[in-house]
Parts: structure tokens; sequence; C-alpha cells
């Protein structure tokens, strides 16, 4: 067939199919952006939000925007508040989702129009972005996402909560974050500090649970909105993850994790205590280690140096204990917490080992533990001795020891040559004899400590007397020890 003729047939063709055209029946729905979840939709008797742009269909002039007024339109859908149209085009729309709806003009403002506005028998066209759906029966909803599996506690109402959190709107757009400011939100549950949705939203969960909270705009921020960030009648989806948990009531909570055999002793108020420790939060994150620092942390029990939970907390262990402590705020740094350390409100959890303790007033501790048969010789001052000895920490490190050396350690009694502890240890034994020493630091190194002994020390001393010579008894120069020479004189000058 003749090209020129093909293309008559057509043109004619187009023609008649837009002579044709039968005016609209119904509403026409174009969905050309749905979102691949949606986990809702636009039902009878629902409200809504949402964006549009009303413009004629016969030449495309705008009519109305709600865009440019900057602020969404609210309705409830299929009970005649809107145009028939648009309660029929709205249905089954999805938060996110983008339609045109074309409505003919008996589904609209028919044969009179609107005003200046809209013309009689005009077709109109609604561009649409659904921004929230609600119902007057929802609740709050509640989806976990992670939970620690062990949960000793979870939120009660009057529990004092510190969490993060990423707000945004149903459609996904970010009005908040606690994230963004590097700081918890830190409120009470339950007692009306909160809106309505996050009181109930936050109960039963545990330290370190993530889930996601949706919260009705009724149980919201309502008819008002919030600031320029949270629109009138917003439904809003909190992201929550819980970091601290505590009660105004709460006491300390004192885990015994490991007890010595053989504790003789527990701590008192007056004592000083040297211990180890790591300090966590709730969630397990670290803010504080002696074990660091390499050196243990130093102080007076119950008079006041510590926070009051650990002031009650040390008092009753054994050397070589291992405890956890949980602390309250009100018991520790409170509201205000310790710079960026420790922020304000912060329960703290204190895994401590004791290393030693004394008091002021204790005197060397002496334990025999093998004395020979035959001990009619003691030594005191004046004597040189010859022994074997192991000094220890309390936690049993072992910081000296005579066996490391060539010889048995020598000294003479009353010269001041070893600490005065040792020195009360070593008198008054036989040679052969045995002894457990306990000396606490103001007979030993003191707050200042020595090469290898930490400061404020309790030390720990293994002694074995293995020679005597007795020294000068009161009134003598010397004695001669054994049978005496003969002649005398010249054997005491040697030298002339």
């Amino acid at each position: 067939m003749d090209p020129t003729v093909c293309l008559l047939l057509f043109l004619l063709h187009v023609v008649t199919v837009k002579c044709s055209t039968e005016p609209l029946v119904d509403v026409i729905v174009d969905r050309y952006d749905v979102p691949k979840v949606c986990p809702r939709e636009v039902q009878t008797e629902d409200f809504i939000r949402y964006h549009f742009n009303g413009s004629l269909h016969a030449d495309g002039k705008k009519f109305d925007s709600s865009h440019d007024r900057g602020k969404a339109f609210i309705s409830q859908v299929g009970l005649g508040r809107l145009i028939t149209g648009m309660d029929r085009g709205l249905q089954g729309m999805c938060v996110n989702e983008r339609r045109r709806i074309i409505i003919p003009p008996h589904l609209a403002y028919g044969s009179v129009g609107t005003g200046e506005v809209i013309p009689p028998d005009a077709v109109l066209v609604y561009d649409v972005v659904l921004l929230d759906i609600w119902s007057t029966e929802d609740k709050v909803q509640i989806r976990t996402l992670s939970k620690p599996t062990r949960c000793n506690r979870t939120i009660v109402a009057s529990d004092f909560a510190r969490y993060h959190y990423n707000g945004t709107l149903l459609s996904g757009a970010p009005f908040d974050s606690s994230y963004s400011r590097n700081e918890t939100y830190d409120t009470y549950v339950g007692k009306g500090h909160l809106i309505r949705g996050m009181d109930k939203g936050l109960l039963g969960m545990c330290v370190g649970e993530r889930r996601v909270i949706i919260v009705p705009p009724f149980l919201a921020y309502g008819e008002s909105g919030s600031g320029t960030r949270i629109p009138p009648q917003a439904t809003l989806v909190f992201e929550v993850l819980m970091v601290d948990i505590f009660n105004p009531k709460d006491d300390l909570i004192v885990e015994v994790k490991e007890v010595p055999e053989g504790c003789n002793r527990r701590t008192v108020t007056g004592d000083y205590i040297r211990y180890h420790y790591n300090g966590t939060f709730q969630d397990g994150t670290a803010f504080d280690s002696s074990y660091q620092r390499n050196s243990t942390y130093n102080t007076y029990i119950g008079m006041g140096y510590v926070i009051r939970g650990m002031d009650k907390a040390l008092i009753g262990l054994c050397i070589g204990e291992k405890r956890r402590i949980t602390v309250p705020p009100h018991l520790a740094y409170g509201e205000d917490g310790v710079g960026d350390l420790i922020p304000g409100s912060a329960v703290l959890i204190f895994d401590i080992h004791v290393i030693d303790f004394h008091n002021p007033k204790d005197p060397v501790d002496i334990k025999v533990t093998h004395k020979p048969d035959d001990c009619k010789m003691t030594s005191e001052a004046d004597d040189l001795i010859l022994y074997r000895y192991n000094c220890s920490l309390m936690d049993g490190t072992l910081l000296y020891s005579s066996d490391n050396q060539n010889s048995p350690s020598t000294t003479t009694l009353g010269a001041n040559m070893v600490i005065s502890g040792l020195e009360t240890g070593l008198i008054g034994m036989c040679v052969g004899e045995r002894r457990e020493v306990v000396i606490p630091p103001h007979w030993g190194h003191g707050e200042s400590g020595a090469g290898g002994v930490p400061s404020s020390a309790v030390l720990f001393f293994e002694l074995e007397l293995v020679e005597l010579q007795k020294g000068v008894p009161e009134g003598f120069m010397f004695v001669w020890l054994g049978d005496s020479p003969d002649p005398l004189f010249p054997a005491m000058d040697l030298n002339r």
C-alpha cells in the first residue's frame, strides 16, 4: 500500500478516537509510585494527612495546592467530608504512595463548580502523596528489634529511664534524635513527663533492648503538633535503645562472685582498703578501670572518701573477695554526673577485687607454723641472725625471696636494718622456727611504698630462722662467742 495512503488512514483513526471519547463515568486512579512495604492501607473512617496538587484536566491549570500553603491536608475518609471522587480515590493508599486521581464532574463539583476557582462540569486531577494514616481505634504499636538474653529487670511506672532514640514521622521524615545531641533522653516513666504514647511504649523494656514504638497523634501532640518539626495530627515513630533504668527507691545490689576460704576478718568502718575494679554502665559501656592504670584504688571505708554506695558496699569484705556492686545514681553521682565521664542519673556497676585492707591501729600479726622441740635460745635485740623469707602481697603476688639470693639474709636485730614490722616478726625466734607474719603498711613501707612494694600495701612474710649469734649483753662492749682463747688479750686486738 502507498505510504501516503497509510499515513492518511492513521490520521483519520486518531481523529475518530478523539471524537468518540466518552465522558468519565468513575474515578481513574494511577498509582505511579507505590512503596515496596505497605503495612497499612487507607480504609473508610481512617484519618489521613496528605499533600496534593489540584489541577483542571482540560488545560492543566492549577486551582489548589497544599504544598503552596505549606501545610498538609487532614481529613477523614469515606464519610462525606471530601468530595466523593476523593473519598473513592484515596481508598487503599499506602503511606508514601503517590497517585494521580482523575475525578469526573458528577463526583466532584458537578455542573455548578465552585466560585471562580473550578468551572462547571470540570474534570479534576489530583496528584497526591500520603503522609499519615490513623484511626480513633489505634493503640500504641510496639515492635521489638532486639532484646538481651539476660533481663533481670524491666521498666515499670515511676522508674527513671535513660534512653537513646531516633524520632520520625510515619512518612520517615526525621524530627528529632538524641544521638545527634550525643546525650540520652532522661525522664521518669508513667508520671506524665512524656507524651502518653511513650509513657505506654517504654513499659516493660530491658536495658539494652531496642524497640520501635509507633504513637498515634491523639497519644502524641494531637491537633497542635510541636514546633516546626512535628505537624498537627502526626503519627510518631520512635526507634528506642534503653540505656539505663532505676527507681528512686532502689538500694545497692551486691552480688558476691568469689570468697576465698579461711576468711578470718572482714572490713569494717575505719579500715583502709586497696582494691581493683572495672566500672561500667548498665549497658556494659566501660567508664573507668583501675586495671588500666595498673594501680589499685586505695581509700578509707565508711568515712565519706568515696560515693555513698561504695562506702556501704565495701563493708564486710574479705581479702581476695570479688563482688559486683550496682549503685543507683542517688547513691553515686546523682543528676549532675561527672563531666564527660559519667552522665547525670547514671547507674554504676563496679566489679571489684579486694587486694588487702588494714586498720591504722593494727599490730603486726605473727603466726608460728613450726617450732623445734629444742628451743632454749631465741632471737633478741643486738643478735646477728640469718633467715630465709618470702615476701608477698596479700593476694599472693610474690615480691621478694631470699631463695633468689646466693645465701640467706643477714641482719642485726635492733639496728634498724629492716622495716619495723619485719624486725618485730623476727624477735623471739628459735633456730629452725618458721613463722607467717602479716605486716600492715604503718609497720612496713607506709603510704609511699618502696621499690616493687605498692603504696599502703599489707605485706605477708614467710620466715625461717637459719642461724643465730647472740649479741652483746647490756653493760658489755662485746662478748666472745664460744670458748675464749688463751691468751685472751692478744686475740682481742689482732690488728694491734
